[in-house]
């Protein structure tokens, strides 16, 4: 066998928290096969302190990225352009055999840029994707990486579908599972294991998780979902683990958290991950939480008008739900309505198997093109 510095280097890139538990699921199934690339962690700074993304790293089983590039701050724009131009000096440098980028974040637009530029194969790990909101800035980058990648992993049969329905090769989609679940079924165990911050106990809360610039980046629109979350707390605690984003814009504003309110600072994987499986419910603008929540068999009332993620709403656990809404929706849940969890497809923690499985295939019948 040859030694693990020769063989191809494979570049998982590592924006920002949301894709340490996608890429979690990859690594892990990388460990346990037989080697066939050396993957190599390339974190590009966009979420760079402790809270955000070092402490994680431990919860998930990760090592400390071998590359830092260190781009972090600014707007959309800066932020990208930034990432692309130090992708693009490091693999014209160091050229890996494919990129895997995860998610939406604009740390995965601009590595996917500069890799397809530099004409570097790259898979998307949760591909196909779509809430149909342009103003968004995920949808615009989850669109835009689909687009150019080379391989596509999609999370469900639903998001397969429409990426060969956008004229994608059959033989570049592949539906894999979700990644989030590998991650929160390897790790759960250790997650109920965490103490839960005083003063709460089991199903007596929930939990508030808020950081979308449509939610937060306004003072009308964050004064007015606090209004809400207030009301909704008086039938139910809640918790508030504060993103940083969210926590500028109340200083910001001005604005307070809401009485029966707790608010925490950012947490680590394990311990939101205990918080949310021992909750009542949880109140979110976030697609990974929608997804850990079916997983949990927690109802979730998603703050958006759209998600991207349907089939959590089709399964039973998730809903979408306005401000003016959620207090109701808070005490139909309190008072026992609220449908059961309904299986999909595929979401069984083995999602990184199925990536390590199209990934060999496919550098193997490229390495097999080039000896040709």
């Amino acid at each position: 066998m040859l030694p693990e510095l020769h063989l191809p280097e494979l570049h998982l890139i590592a924006a920002a928290r949301p894709n340490l538990p996608k890429l979690a699921a990859l690594l892990h199934a990388l460990a346990e096969a037989p080697p066939f690339c050396r993957p190599v962690v390339v974190h590009t700074g966009q979420h760079h302190d402790a809270a955000m993304f070092g402490g994680h790293l431990a919860d998930l089983g990760l090592p400390p990225p071998e590359v830092s590039l260190g781009i972090s701050g600014g707007g959309h724009a800066g932020l990208t352009g930034r990432t692309m131009m130090a992708c693009a000096e490091l693999w014209s440098a160091r050229r890996p055999s494919m990129v895997v980028v995860a998610g939406d974040v604009d740390g995965t637009l601009a590595a996917t840029l500069a890799a397809r530029k530099l004409a570097i194969p790259v898979a998307h790990l949760e591909a196909g994707l779509r809430c149909g909101d342009l103003d968004m800035p995920e949808e615009i980058n989850r669109r835009a990486v689909d687009a150019v990648s080379t391989l596509l992993w999609a999370p469900d049969e639903g998001t397969a579908a429409r990426l060969l329905a956008e004229g994608h090769a059959p033989a570049a989609v592949r539906t894999v599972g979700n990644t989030m679940i590998d991650s929160l079924l390897r790790t759960l165990p250790a997650a109920r294991a965490r103490p839960l911050p005083d003063g709460l106990r089991p199903g007596g809360y929930g939990v508030l998780t808020l950081h979308r610039p449509a939610n937060v980046d306004s003072r009308k629109a964050l004064a007015g979902l606090l209004e809400a979350v207030e009301a909704a707390a008086r039938h139910l605690p809640l918790v508030w683990p504060v993103h940083p984003r969210s926590a500028g814009r109340l200083s910001e504003f001005g604005l307070l958290v809401p009485e029966r309110v707790m608010s925490l600072p950012p947490l680590g994987y394990r311990d939101f991950l205990g918080l949310l499986a021992r909750a009542r419910l949880v109140a979110t603008d976030s697609g990974g939480v929608q997804e850990e929540a079916w997983a949990l068999d927690l109802p979730c009332l998603t703050l958006r008008p759209s998600t991207e993620r349907p089939v959590t709403l089709e399964a039973g656990t998730n809903r979408l739900v306005a401000p003016g809404d959620l207090a109701g929706a808070v005490a139909a849940v309190v008072a026992g309505d609220r449908p059961r969890a309904r299986p999909i497809p595929l979401w069984d923690g083995r999602a990184g198997a199925r990536m390590v499985a199209h990934l060999r295939e496919y550098l193997d019948t490229s390495a097999a093109e080039v000896r040709a």
